[in-house]
Parts: structure tokens; sequence; C-alpha cells
């Protein structure tokens, strides 16, 4: 699609989702974007926007998830963004946006993914709320960033020197004051460094937390598991595509619980995937188990899989997709193997089990057979098999594993 998006558009109270992603669309965001009050998705990513992000995009308060990438917006992201209490994920990478990071986005406490890299951005990035989980990658492309090492941009010196002349101050003017305020200070530089060497907390391995979803939700979201909502099908389980009654859009995957190892593998995927983060890793929303049904309630990844990409004329990768798409694969697989108390080998790494989002962000998926292991285990034994041509030999062969079989894997699905 062409020309500009009419301002009509964003008359219509009743959208909940919207995606004009990768079009030709040109123009600005209009102030009106604000009347779509029950939007709760809103893709415009890879056109050729230009202007301002109006103020108006704050009042938005339903809305949670945004993509205004790859445009050519410019000037300051609005403080009213802070005002998004929804907001799960923010992509406002590769534009021209220059000012300061709101710190108002610090009550943002759903906000999980947050992406300003490739702008022009100064001034220091927020590290309360949200961004202490954030990493550097969100941030790279903005060279005139300061803040916390995490972020792996330089210091904030106007900060630092500010406080050197408060603490200036106070020890001349008031002497007793200074002795208490240079000990204050003292101990959060303690405890700032004990953070730094402290790992990064990992989410515990308890069963499932997620909320539940009852088996008539789940029968109703998928038109009674209709023909038409099937987006894929293997010898474990069936995925479903889902519309919940609240406009949101899942993948639900149903177990075959007429399986003997239903139970292990679907109880196997809901301990790992309930209680891993990676932006590389499929989602899980909820689940839904009970005598009838085993199912899983996952984030909806519009592109499909990996082997429509690869083997349909119809879909095309280039070079700098592909690689791309690898590099996000390693990065899921390294979490995997070395972001977890116990490392997980994940099995059966191959093209099916590898996501698409709207984005073309590659996410791995499919943790049934997983498995957990201690750091003194390195390898073991097991009788579950991944896909014949995705296997290293000494898996197929004689049941090992290990990490190293991952790397093999991966280099099978290049």
């Amino acid at each position: 699609m062409t020309s500009t998006i009419p301002s009509t558009l964003w008359n219509n109270k009743e959208i909940l989702i919207l995606s004009l992603a990768h079009n030709l669309l040109n123009g600005s965001l209009t102030p009106e974007i604000g009347n779509m009050k029950n939007i709760i998705g809103l893709s415009l990513s890879g056109y050729r926007f230009s202007g301002d992000i109006p103020s108006t995009i704050g009042q938005l308060q339903n809305l949670e998830n945004l993509t205004l990438s790859n445009n050519q917006l410019h000037g300051p992201i609005p403080e009213s963004l802070g005002n998004l209490i929804s907001l799960n994920r923010l992509d406002l990478s590769k534009n021209k946006l220059d000012g300061v990071i709101p710190k108002s986005m610090e009550k943002l406490k759903y906000l999980e993914y947050f992406n300003v890299s490739f702008n022009e951005l100064t001034g220091e990035i927020p590290n309360g709320g949200p961004f202490k989980n954030f990493t550097s990658d969100f941030f790279i492309g903005n060279r005139e960033l300061c803040g916390a090492s995490q972020f792996k941009v330089k210091p904030c010196k106007d900060n630092t020197t500010r406080i050197s002349n408060k603490t200036r101050v106070l020890k001349y003017i008031l002497p007793s004051i200074a002795v208490v305020f240079i000990l204050a200070i003292t101990v959060v530089y303690l405890i700032r460094c004990y953070s730094r060497n402290t790992p990064f907390p990992i989410p515990s391995t308890s069963p499932m937390t997620v909320k539940r979803v009852s088996y008539y939700e789940v029968l109703n979201a998928t038109n009674k598991f209709g023909e038409e909502n099937l987006i894929g099908k293997g010898s474990i389980a069936s995925v479903y595509k889902g519309i919940f009654s609240n406009g949101m859009i899942d993948a639900i995957k149903v177990f075959n619980i007429d399986l003997e190892y239903t139970n292990q593998s679907f109880h196997t995927e809901c301990q790992i995937i309930c209680n891993i983060r990676h932006r590389n890793l499929v989602k899980a929303i909820s689940s839904c188990s009970n005598l009838d049904l085993k199912a899983l309630v996952l984030e909806y990844m519009p592109n499909g899989n990996l082997t429509k990409w690869l083997s349909s004329s119809n879909y095309f990768l280039n070079l700098a997709q592909r690689l791309k798409i690898m590099i996000d694969v390693a990065s899921a697989l390294e979490y995997l193997h070395h972001g977890y108390p116990s490392s997980i080998v994940h099995c059966d790494l191959k093209p099916n089990n590898i996501l698409l989002d709207e984005d073309m962000v590659a996410h791995v998926a499919d943790l049934g057979i997983a498995k957990l292991f201690t750091k003194d285990q390195r390898i073991s034994i097991t009788k579950t098999l991944g896909t014949i041509g995705y296997m290293a030999p000494e898996y197929g062969s004689n049941g090992l594993v290990s990490a190293d079989r991952n790397i093999y894997q991966e280099e099978a699905n290049r």
C-alpha cells in the first residue's frame, strides 16, 4: 500500500489489533492516533513515516504492543509514553529520534521489551523499573547515551560532577552532615559493586504460575479445533491459531492425550518454558490442564516457521535475513545452555521449531523433549528421540545428549 494513512482511521474505536507493517505508506502520525482507546496491538514498522511521535499516543492505556521501527521518525520520545500502563513491548529502533529516554517510563511495570537501538538519543538511560532487566542490545547505535555499566555505554559525567559538587558544599557548610552523607555514598557504592558481581536472578524452576484458561475458552478460541485454525501438526501435539473473547490472538499447542508420554512432554515444556525468559524464545502466556485437554497458550508468530521460508517458492529470505535468523537462534541456544542454573538442551532443533514474528525475529519453540542438566551432568542417556536428519550421530545411535548436539542441529539447519 502507498500514500498516507487517512486520519479518519484513528477514529475507529473497535479495532483491537492493527498491523500495517512493511508497506510504502508515508507522511506523519497525526494526533488523532490517541482516539483508538481500545487498541492493544499496533505495528507500523518498515514505513517512510517522518515527523514526531504525537504525545496523544499516551492516551492508549490498553496498548500492549507498539512497533514503530524502521521509519524516519525524529524528535523526542514523548513523556506521555509513561502513561501506557499496559505496555509489554515497545520497538522504536532504526529511526532518527533524539533527546532523552523519559524517566516516566520507569513506571511501566509490564514492559519486557524496549528497543531504541540505532537512533540519535542522548542523556542517561533510566535504571529503575523495567530498565533493570534490559540489556545493551536495546540501546546500541546511540552514541550520546550514558548510564549504568550493564548497558555498555559511557558513564554519565554530569551526574558524577553534580554529586561531587554537592558533597563539597555539604562538607564545608555542615561538617557533621557531610560525614553522614559520605558514609551513605560509601554504602550505596558498596551495594552497587556487590550487585554488579552478583549473577542476574534466574526465575525459579517451580511449577507453572501463569494464569490458567478453561477448556471452553480454548474450544471457543479455536472454533472447536477447526481445520481452518490449524497451524501445524506434529507427533506429540497440534498447534492452532486462537482468537480469544478479549481480542487477543495466540497460538494454542494442544497435546495428544492418547500418547503414553504426553504427560511427561507437557510437564517438561511447562517446567521449562514458563520459567525462562529470552527475546528469542517463544513466550508462554497461559495453560489448560485437565482430563480432557492439555494445552499451552503461546505467543503467536504471524510469519510462521522457518521451513515455510526455506522450502516454498512463494517466500524468500535474503542473505541479511538468513544471517540475522542464525544469530537469533544462536542467542536462544546460548541462553538455554548458559543462562539458566541448569543447562537446557533442546533435543529437537529444526526449521519447523524456529518461528518468525511480524518483524522476522526468530523465536525457538517446542521444548517438549528438552533435557535439564545439573552443573555436574554433561551428558545423559534418553529414550526420547528428536527428528531424523537433525539429530547428532551420537544421539541417534546411542541416546547420548549434550549441549554440543544443539550446535550440530544448528549446522544441519543451515
